[in-house]
């Protein structure tokens, strides 16, 4: 039958965190746990290698509703100055062909 120890993830922390915040040396947490060094070494490591997703943000229907609503915001200012520019260029056009009618240009 296998000895191997079950221990949860928040036990797994909690050993990990003693051993770099309170320094408490390996061998005494591994006597303590009836564990091996080299798999505290590995919590360690998994730890920081994925310590990244404790601080993403977690999206939320209230935040992905705001960032929809600015898209959307966004989207009709860029619109507006899309129809603004239109305007001016029709308005450019036509002066311009006024003023080749009026000089007899073809």
């Amino acid at each position: 039958m296998s000895k191997r120890k079950h221990l949860s993830p928040e036990q797994k922390v909690s050993i990990v965190r003693r051993h770099l915040v309170e320094k408490v040396p390996i061998s005494n947490l591994c006597d303590e746990f009836g564990i091996h060094a080299t798999q505290v070494y590995a919590w360690q490591k998994q730890l920081f290698e994925n310590g990244a997703l404790a601080f993403e943000r977690r999206a939320n229907g209230a935040n992905q509703r705001r960032q929809e609503d600015a898209a959307t915001r966004k989207i009709s200012q860029l619109e507006a100055k899309l129809q603004k520019k239109n305007e001016v260029v029709a308005e450019l056009l036509e002066e311009h062909v006024q003023l080749k009618k009026e000089l007899g240009e073809p």
